[in-house]
């Protein structure tokens, strides 16, 4: 069903879609066919590349969230809500992760105004993919939190990064690329060894612009400062990294040629035949 189609003749839905994680082309279909649809578009420009505008209509009413407050941003949705049919809200990555979703969203349920969600691909995905690491493996970790480190925002009861790092689980960490320091010495506290792999990505799938950076717990912080890495970056802590050069890994069941599922049965190997005699009973 198209774009068209699934508004019908209804005016003045806003719909907030996550344009993924910089690259324009990781926006997805439906995002990419809103943009071109939309009469008009309140992008945040100082976290999405002005790239994923290429696909606005002439005449497109254009602005920039980034001096906005969020009143402001209510209030420019609701207005162009009045006067156009599609209304988009583009934001950075997934609306859901970090993004001021709900908060924008409340003055809109108040106002009348219908609003929809387009979600996009994480800057944690695209940190991983990047850096060709997988954030699970089978019998290594297979949980993957996502959280960041206390700045001016708190953190909630239970949710320091040394309370969640206890799980040494994989862990990625949004928004703290300036408390680097924080976060290494939490990871430490949490009996994370010195040695053990971070990676950081900036401006991950950014073309021309990212960075992967490698290191340890001990080292990561003065490799960032080297090169300058101050903003837009995800730290990935995590047993899983560096699988890719292991001599050995326990592979997935699911593609086990001894694992049955609905698909497929299992093979199952039979020992080769003896032509050892007989022993003569006494």
């Amino acid at each position: 069903m198209s774009i068209r189609q699934q508004c019908g003749d209804a005016p003045g839905t806003v719909w907030f879609v996550g344009a993924g994680p910089g690259d324009p082309d990781l926006i997805t279909i439906k995002g990419r066919d809103l943009i071109a649809n939309a009469g008009a578009i309140l992008f945040a420009g100082s976290l999405v590349s002005g790239t994923a505008l290429r696909w606005a209509p002439d005449g497109c009413v254009i602005a920039d969230s980034k001096e906005m407050t969020l009143e402001q941003m209510s209030a420019w949705l609701i207005l162009q809500a009045t006067e156009h049919r599609v209304v988009v809200r583009l934001q950075t990555g997934d609306p859901g992760l970090y993004g001021a979703l709900i908060e924008v969203i409340q003055p809109l349920d108040v106002a009348g105004v219908p609003v929809r969600v387009v979600p996009g691909v994480s800057s944690a995905m695209a940190s991983a993919a990047a850096a060709v690491e997988s954030l699970t493996l089978p019998e290594v970790t297979q949980t993957v939190i996502f959280t960041r480190v206390e700045g001016r925002t708190p953190m909630p009861p239970g949710e320091s990064l040394e309370e969640l790092a206890s799980h040494h689980t994989t862990i990625c960490i949004f928004l703290s690329i300036t408390l680097m320091g924080r976060v290494t010495r939490a990871l430490l506290a949490a009996g994370w060894s010195a040695d053990a792999p971070i990676v950081v990505v900036h401006k991950a799938s950014w073309p021309d612009q990212e960075k992967i950076i490698r290191g340890t717990i001990s080292t990561i912080q003065g490799l960032c400062r080297d090169q300058h890495v101050a903003s837009q970056a995800m730290i990935i802590a995590s047993p899983t990294l560096g699988a890719r050069q292991w001599t050995s890994l326990i592979k997935s069941k699911l593609y086990d040629a001894s694992f049955t599922h609905r698909f497929r049965r299992a093979v199952v190997a039979h020992a080769p035949l003896l032509s050892a005699k007989k022993s003569e009973s006494v």
